[in-house]
């Protein structure tokens, strides 16, 4: 599994709450195996195998739980 790392900045995150549903939709791609949101900098990192998954899926799965991908 050839794995990359990719940053997004995501706008209207808040609490905990939000923490959980962005960590929620996004790991629940396949080929996720790694999300970690960070509320001060409003920026979630992934960790993903590019074969299984891309962008276009992330950004969706973000927008899906209410939140948006600058």
């Amino acid at each position: 599994m050839a794995r990359e790392t990719i940053q997004l900045n995501v706008e209207g995150m808040s609490c905990q709450h939000c923490v959980k549903a962005v960590k929620g939709s996004v790991g629940a791609l396949p080929g996720v195996d790694s999300v970690e949101v960070s509320l001060e900098r409003k920026l979630v990192t992934v960790g993903y195998d590019p074969a299984k998954v891309g962008m276009p899926a992330m950004k969706s799965a973000i927008e899906d739980a209410g939140y948006s991908v600058k």
